[in-house]
């Protein structure tokens, strides 16, 4: 299975997937898009020999700028699209073109710490704050909204002994880059199936 991954950030989940891409077998990372011009992420993809699709944010509205990532996305043969640390809202052009083929990672369990505004920092210090003692990653489908797609699957990890945001970061951080390629591999592998409304991954 090909997948594009889509990336704001320093990309370490990207590095995950291409990682772990080897070790399972199934599926292959084909580019990479960014809504930034320089990021971690890009940085990544540039030392792979990656393709690359950046600026992407500036042109979401641009008609001749969807029909290129379109006949990319075509050229590249890709399967699913995978969004790890992208911060944006995703674009309707290509949710419609891959419906139920889209998927995100969150850093937190939801429909706790979800939404608008909760990402990356917000969301660990939101945790934080009300004394969780069990945090995790949770992988769904993506849809107009921001995390309100239907779970995929999730993982928790303890963090009832962290002293500081940072520290449930870092242990979300290490669920995420476990999950999410198991998650990839799954669907690559035919393991992913849907009954009312309820998704449930064989990992």
């Amino acid at each position: 299975m090909k997948i594009a991954v889509f990336a704001s950030g320093k990309g370490s989940g990207l590095v995950s997937l291409y990682e772990k891409s080897f070790i399972y077998g199934s599926y292959s990372v084909e580019c990479v898009v960014s809504d930034k011009e320089v990021c971690g992420a890009l940085e990544f993809a540039a030392r792979k020999n990656i393709p690359v699709i950046n600026s992407f944010l500036r042109y979401r509205t641009d008609s001749v700028f969807q029909d290129q990532v379109i006949s990319l996305f075509t050229e590249y043969e890709i399967n699913l699209i995978v969004l790890a640390g992208y911060l944006k809202l995703f674009p309707d052009f290509l949710l419609k073109r891959f419906s139920q083929k889209v998927i995100n990672i969150h850093p937190a369990l939801l429909p706790l710490f979800g939404g608008k505004g909760f990402y990356g920092e917000y969301v660990h210090s939101a945790v934080f704050k009300t004394g969780m003692k069990v945090s995790g990653a949770t992988v769904h489908f993506v849809n107009e909204k921001y995390d309100e797609g239907n779970i995929i699957a999730q993982e928790t990890c303890d963090v009832s002994d962290a002293i500081s945001p940072d520290e449930i970061a870092a242990k979300v951080l290490k669920t995420e880059h476990t999950l999410l390629p198991k998650v990839v591999h799954a669907f690559a592998t035919n393991k992913i199936s849907s009954f009312n409304g309820r998704v449930t991954a064989l990992l």
